[in-house]
């Protein structure tokens, strides 16, 4: 690997930019919002059942668009009962804009928001230090669990923490996506970054069946449009190729022959599809439901 070539989680401002292209490339965001449409409402039927409250956890809620569209849900479904909405995410940034989306947001009077300026893992290691263990009605962590060094117990933590009825939500990408054949191809000779795991559906099925946790899996299709990452010199498609291959400036620092065969492959069917002069990458998504 080329020394020149580092991870893009090491210039935040460039992961910022790069993620804003994927998601205006991508159908990331209406996938979700078919999910939640479709699938969320039967999924959260049971959560409230003979409860006051119901309490939601959300893991690395971001920015919160997607924790409101799932809230949202919950008081269609349960009208007038107060929910208690707890949110773990480590950047400042994000609460900020969180919260700023809350100030502006009508129909929330029912809901009690607090923030956790932490990880995960930091979440749960001041939980069991404090003995302050609680129980929650609904669970979610969407696309977070790349950044979670022990994925089985993280999962086998927060599934201890599921009152009767509750279920978690798990959003990442599916097994059957171009991203997991890109990952397994070229990792080895992309940067590597501690604090970001390549995991994707087929990943975490087979750690839910080790644990023995009870699940259902839904995959939903999504795609990113790359075509400009095959012009060259174009800024939008730099950015692209920079949040593909998780590298900053991929196609100023890496290898010729290593951009080549990924440029290659990412015209190939089982990475993306051609549709009227454009190239479409597989961003297929899962939706994983967890059980009590």
């Amino acid at each position: 690997m080329a020394s020149s070539m580092r991870s893009l989680f090491s210039d935040h401002s460039r992961y910022v930019e790069s993620f804003r292209r994927f998601l205006s490339s991508s159908t990331e965001h209406q996938c979700m919002q078919e999910f939640m449409d479709q699938k969320l409402p039967g999924i959260i039927a049971r959560i409230g059942d003979t409860k006051s409250e119901i309490k939601i956890l959300s893991i690395g809620g971001g920015a919160g668009e997607i924790d409101l569209q799932i809230l949202s849900k919950v008081q269609a479904q349960y009208p007038g009962i107060h929910i208690n909405n707890e949110v773990v995410e480590p950047s400042g940034e994000q609460i900020a804009k969180y919260k700023e989306l809350v100030a502006k947001t009508s129909n929330l009077e029912n809901i009690k928001f607090v923030w956790h300026k932490e990880t995960s893992s930091e979440y749960q290691n001041r939980i069991i230090e404090k003995k302050e263990i609680q129980k929650w009605d609904f669970i979610h962590m969407i696309q977070m669990l790349y950044y979670v060094k022990d994925i089985p117990a993280t999962l086998k933590f927060f599934h201890s923490l599921l009152a009767t009825n509750a279920k978690i939500l798990i959003i990442l990408v599916s097994g059957t996506s171009g991203w997991d054949k890109l990952w397994k191809k070229y990792r080895s000779r992309l940067p590597q970054y501690d604090l970001c795991q390549y995991v994707t559906s087929s990943d975490l099925s087979q750690m839910l069946d080790k644990l023995g946790i009870k699940y259902e899996c839904y995959d939903l299709l999504s795609t990113m449009d790359i075509s400009d990452c095959f012009i060259d010199g174009n800024e939008n498609g730099d950015l692209l190729w920079d949040f593909l291959t998780e590298t900053c400036n991929f196609t100023k620092t890496a290898p010729l022959d290593l951009k080549a065969e990924i440029m290659k492959d990412l015209q190939e069917p089982e990475f993306s599809i051609k549709k009227e002069g454009k190239v479409f990458f597989n961003n297929s998504l899962s939706f994983i439901v967890v059980e009590a």
